[in-house]
């Protein structure tokens, strides 16, 4: 923080210490004539002036350009080295909101509207690309909100022209101008990053996003959708709950459909009206609970909702119940078995959680560059995609013939055969979690780049090479040895040793006396 100035008493300082000096008149009757003397009610006064600046000084901190709860054209911020955690900058008027800098990965700064009870972010500025947390970076408002290192440049900016920043209850923050009523500029609630509050909507325009940046939320015409960016072609869906209509009807023509976080505890879908056209309910749904809710799609790629109940948020929704229904529970080229956990495609490679079975490379099959064959071929049997009614697959009559679809396509990347309905589902994104199931008819073709597999093997697989490289020394040394003694013995046919006839143990006694007696 550059300064800090106390602004929150109205009260001039003069009568706050004379008032403080009334008190100590009041308290030390006896003692007036030794406190009229002037040294004396110099001292006081410094005294009671030191006291007043100490108090409101751990009572308030505001900077430049800045009010209790609104931020002026003029204010200007750096952050502190000494903050570990964040740094309000300004709070809402229920004091359960503020506007901070929020400290990532230590080094990394984030502009962040926070739960201040729990210390949870909201909605971010900007995150995919965060500042520095160094005394380079500065946020400011002249108008517009800027996030910038004057040595590199602009990270972030609303663009407005405004005249003050507040921070409303709902944890909406907006730049207002000024007029016969406060006009807003520009609010964060349309700019939502991985949570929606209650409250808050989600418009067909939006789209939330999860911090690691591989899952959305979007809407369509009568649903909503979770999608993953797996570096495809375009975006797969892997969830989509389509209205169901039951309390009204969606119309064709009119405005399109928004999603809206009811306090009283679920998801609605709404087109016009206060009449939500579906219904996604949560735990807290038609239960007289008192909370703050939030909605936010997770890291896993999971929808989740929770409520503040005072002192922790329990969770009150998800979308997904089952975990071998994620996108990708395992990462890539994993296999999750519903209860047991995640494994490798293959049997040679150890799984580590948190790890990919195989190292994935972005792009495709399709680089020119590449000649031969820059992929090997995993196969396997008794597995299905976790969302395969939503892939696109082509009608097959052999597994052979769906192989060849995905071997002779270059973006396609695998594909899973169902021997029952002649299904063939391609993947044209690097291979994800596959979910494990008794039904040996479904089988797997799979693409894997050749410094892919040679990532890890585990120790079983080590042994097994190990045994392998012995046994074949042994057996070229066995073979060698045959064939030596068999050139030997044709070498001493030819020179007369020895005479063709049964065979002769040449160790015997009875043998090397014949053997001397014919050399005399």
């Amino acid at each position: 923080m550059e300064l800090k100035i106390c602004e929150r008493f109205p009260w001039p300082l003069l009568k706050v210490g004379t008032a403080l000096k009334s008190a100590s008149y009041s308290l030390h009757p006896a003692m007036d004539g030794l406190v009229n003397s002037v040294p004396r009610m110099r001292a006081t006064h410094l005294l009671l002036f030191a006291t007043y600046i100490l108090f409101v000084s751990k009572w308030t901190n505001i900077l430049p350009g800045a009010t209790a709860e609104r931020l002026l054209q003029g204010f200007k911020a750096t952050p502190d080295p000494t903050e570990s955690s964040f740094q309000t900058l300004l709070t809402d008027p229920t004091g359960n909101f503020s506007l901070s800098f929020l400290r990532v990965n230590k080094t990394q700064l984030a502009l962040a509207v926070l739960h201040v009870p729990s210390s949870d972010p909201l909605w971010l500025a900007n995150p995919t690309e965060l500042a520095s947390w160094s005394e380079t970076t500065q946020f400011f408002f002249n108008g517009s909100l800027v996030i910038s290192d004057p040595t590199s440049r602009v990270f972030w900016s609303t663009q407005t022209e405004g005249d003050f920043v507040v921070l409303l209850e709902s944890s909406n923050l907006q730049i207002q101008m000024l007029a016969d009523a406060p006009k807003v500029l520009w609010q964060s609630f349309d700019f939502p990053s991985d949570t929606l509050v209650e409250n808050q909507n989600l418009t067909a325009n939006q789209s939330l996003m999860s911090s690691n940046g591989i899952y959305f939320m979007r809407l369509g015409y009568d649903f909503w959708g979770l999608y993953a960016n797996f570096g495809g072609k375009t975006d797969q869906i892997y969830l989509k709950h389509t209205a169901l209509e039951a309390r009204a009807e969606i119309v064709l023509g009119q405005p399109p459909i928004y999603a809206h976080v009811n306090p009283e505890g679920y998801l609605g879908m709404y087109q016009n009206g206060s009449k939500p056209v579906d219904v996604a309910a949560f735990n807290s749904f038609q239960r007289s609970v008192n909370g703050f809710l939030r909605l936010r799609l997770e890291q896993d790629g999971n929808l989740r909702a929770y409520l503040w109940d005072g002192s922790s948020w329990v969770l009150n929704y998800q979308a997904i119940s089952d975990s071998c229904q994620l996108p990708s529970p395992c990462r890539s080229y994993g296999l999750c078995r519903p209860g047991y956990g995640c494994s490798c495609l293959d049997n040679g490679t150890e799984f580590r959680s948190g790890e990919d079975c195989f190292s994935v490379e972005t792009g495709d099959f399709c680089d020119e560059n590449v000649v031969g064959d820059n992929f090997w071929v995993l196969s396997r049997t008794g597995l299905e995609l976790p969302f395969k009614e939503l892939m696109q697959y082509e009608p097959t009559t052999t597994k052979e013939e769906c192989e060849l679809l995905c071997e002779n396509n270059c973006t396609c990347w695998g594909a899973v055969f169902n021997n029952a309905s002649g299904f063939c589902y391609t993947v044209d994104y690097p291979i994800q979690t596959l979910v494990a199931i008794g039904d040996q008819t479904k089988i797997g073709y799979f693409k894997v780049r050749p410094v892919a597999g040679k990532k890890k093997r585990n120790a079983g697989t080590a042994v097994g090479y190990a045994v392998g490289a012995v046994a074949a020394v042994a057996l070229i040394g066995v073979v060698g040895l045959w064939a030596y003694r068999t050139w030997r013995k044709k070498i001493q046919e030819e020179d007369g040793e020895v005479s063709p006839g049964p065979y002769k143990n040449l160790g015997a006694a009875s043998f090397k006396s014949i053997e001397m007696s014919n050399t005399q």
